[in-house]
C-alpha cells in the first residue's frame, strides 16, 4: 500500500521570522518518496510557507485519511496565542496580534492524527519557539497526541540573525542516501552530527511527544503515562516501528471488559482518543511473547473490526467500554467522554451522520455542562465536527431538527472559522422553505 508524505515549512513574512523553513524544502524534495515514506512507493504533498490555516487544515485531512503509512515533515515556529495561551504553528501572514486567525493552532495536527497509531503515523519536526512560547512548552510539554510517532526538536529563539533548520537539513541529507534507518536510529544519528546546534533544545523522541532539553535540567513532566496504554514504543515494532504493522483482532465474544484506560494527559484536553493499532501483532493471533499481566487495548480491536466492515460489533465494544466508564467514574468523567467520542467517530465510519452528528453535539454539551469553557479545544472540536456531520445528513426532516440543535449551540460556541453560525442559519433557512 502507497504510503503518504507531507512536507511543511512554513514561517512568518517579515520581522516576525525566526527561521528560515522554506530553505530545507529543496533538500527534502530531492529524497526519494519511498525513502520519505519508508513504504515501497509514496505520495508527496508540499506546503512552502502556505497563508491560510484552513488551507494547511485540508492538507493535513486528506493526508490523515489516506490509507497507508503517513509521515509529516514539519518545519517552522511555535508562538502562543494570546487569548488562550495554546501553541500555533506561525503561517506566511502571521503576527503576535494574529496569532489565534492566522496561525495553525497545535491541536489541529493532533486531532486530525488522531485516529491514526504510531504504527503508521510519524511526525518528523524541526521547530523554533519565540520566547513565550518556549516557556510553556518546557513547562508543559508539547502534546502531539498519544498515538502519533513524534522525533524532532524544539529550539529556543536565537540570540540573533534568523535560524537554520538544521536538524531537518540533516535528517533530509542522511534520506538521500537511498536508505531511510527506523526512525529512532535516523534522529540520533542526525543529532549525533549536529550536537552544537541541539545544546539546550527539547529533544523529542517517543509516540507522545515529550522529553528533557538536551544538555539541561529536565522540567516537570506532563500528567500521564509516558507511553500510552496497549502500545508499544517506536523501535518495539516491525522495522524499529517503521508505519506499516497490522492490528490486533476483535476479542472472542463473552470475553471480560476490563477498566477502561486512564484517558491521556492534563483533564482539561482532549486525550486518548484515539483508535490505536498495536505494532507486531495481526488479525486473530496473540503476540509471539505475551505479557504475563496483559492490559488489553480495546482502541486496537475496535480498529481492526472498522477496517473489516464489522461497525457494529465496534460499536457495540465500544458501547461495553463507556458502560464501565460511567460505572466507574460517572457520566461526565473525561473516561465516560472519551468513549462517547469514539462512538460518534464509529457512526462517521459507518456512515451514519445522523447518529455522529448527534452523538458530537451530546458530547459538547456534556462538555459545557462539566464546567469547559466555550473555547475549549475539545468543546470547540466536538461542535465542529457535529457540524461537519450534520452537513452529510440528507433526510430534510433530521437535517431540520440537527440543524436546531446545532445552530444554539453554535450560538455559545462560535469556533475559530469564521461565519460557522451563519452558515447554519442559512442552511436552515433552506430547509424550512423548502417543501
Amino acid at each position: 500500500m502507497p504510503g503518504t508524505v507531507l512536507l511543511l515549512a512554513a514561517s512568518p513574512v517579515g520581522r516576525g521570522r525566526l527561521v528560515d523553513a522554506a530553505g530545507v524544502l529543496p533538500v527534502l524534495a530531492a529524497v526519494a518518496p519511498a525513502v520519505l515514506s519508508g513504504a515501497d512507493t509514496a505520495n508527496v504533498v508540499e506546503l512552502a510557507d502556505p497563508l491560510e490555516p484552513q488551507a494547511v487544515l485540508t492538507r493535513l485531512r486528506a493526508a490523515a485519511a489516506a490509507p497507508g503509512p503517513l509521515t509529516v515533515y514539519l518545519t517552522g515556529q511555535l508562538h502562543l496565542d494570546r487569548r488562550q495561551h495554546r501553541p500555533h504553528l506561525a503561517l506566511a501572514r502571521t503576527t503576535a496580534a494574529t496569532v489565534r486567525y492566522t496561525a495553525l493552532p497545535w491541536h489541529w495536527i493532533r486531532e486530525e492524527l488522531r485516529l491514526r497509531s504510531a504504527a503508521d503515523t510519524a511526525l518528523v519536526v524541526d521547530l523554533h519557539a519565540d520566547a513565550e512560547a518556549w516557556k510553556h512548552i518546557t513547562e508543559h510539554g508539547l502534546d502531539c497526541g498519544p498515538y502519533t510517532a513524534v522525533y524532532g526538536r524544539v529550539a529556543p529563539p536565537a540570540r540573533r540573525g534568523l535560524a537554520e533548520p538544521a536538524y531537518m537539513k540533516t535528517v533530509a541529507t542522511l534520506l538521500r542516501s537511498g536508505h531511510r534507518p527506523p526512525l529512532g536510529a535516523l534522529h540520533e544519528q542526525a543529532l549525533g552530527r549536529i550536537p552544537e546546534e541541539t545544546r539546550g533544545n527539547l529533544l523529542l523522541a517517543h509516540a507522545g511527544g515529550w522529553t528533557a532539553p538536551a544538555g539541561g535540567a529536565a522540567p516537570a513532566a506532563p500528567a500521564g503515562p509516558a507511553v500510552p496504554l496497549g502500545t508499544v514504543p517506536l523501535g518495539a515494532g516491525p522495522a524499529g516501528g517503521v508505519p506499516g504493522a497490522a492490528a490486533t483482532g476483535l476479542p472472542a465474544p463473552g470475553s471480560p471488559v476490563p477498566e477502561p484506560p486512564a484517558p491521556w494527559g492534563p483533564a482539561a484536553d482532549r486525550s486518548g482518543d484515539s483508535l490505536a493499532d498495536r505494532p507486531g501483532e495481526s488479525p486473530g493471533r496473540q503476540p509471539a511473547d505475551p505479557d504475563p499481566n496483559p492490559d488489553p487495548d480495546p482502541h486496537a480491536a475496535i480498529s481492526a473490526a472498522v477496517r473489516g466492515g464489522l461497525h457494529q460489533e465496534a460499536d457495540g465494544l465500544a458501547a461495553r467500554y463507556e458502560e464501565a466508564a460511567v460505572r466507574v467514574h460517572g457520566a461526565g468523567s473525561e473516561q465516560a467522554l472519551h468513549w462517547r467520542e469514539v462512538r460518534a467517530d464509529l457512526a462517521m465510519f459507518a456512515g451514519d451522520p445522523v447518529r455522529s452528528c448527534r452523538a458530537w453535539l451530546a458530547v459538547a454539551e456534556a462538555r459545557l455542562a462539566a464546567g469547559q469553557p466555550a473555547d475549549a479545544p475539545a468543546v470547540e472540536a466536538a461542535v465542529d465536527r457535529a457540524h461537519h456531520q450534520w452537513g452529510r445528513v440528507e433526510d430534510p426532516t433530521r437535517a431540520r431538527e440537527l440543524g436546531l440543535a446545532l445552530a444554539r449551540l453554535r450560538l455559545t460556541v462560535p469556533g475559530r472559522r469564521r461565519g460557522a453560525l451563519e452558515n447554519v442559519q442559512r442552511q436552515l433557512g433552506r430547509l424550512q422553505a423548502a417543501p
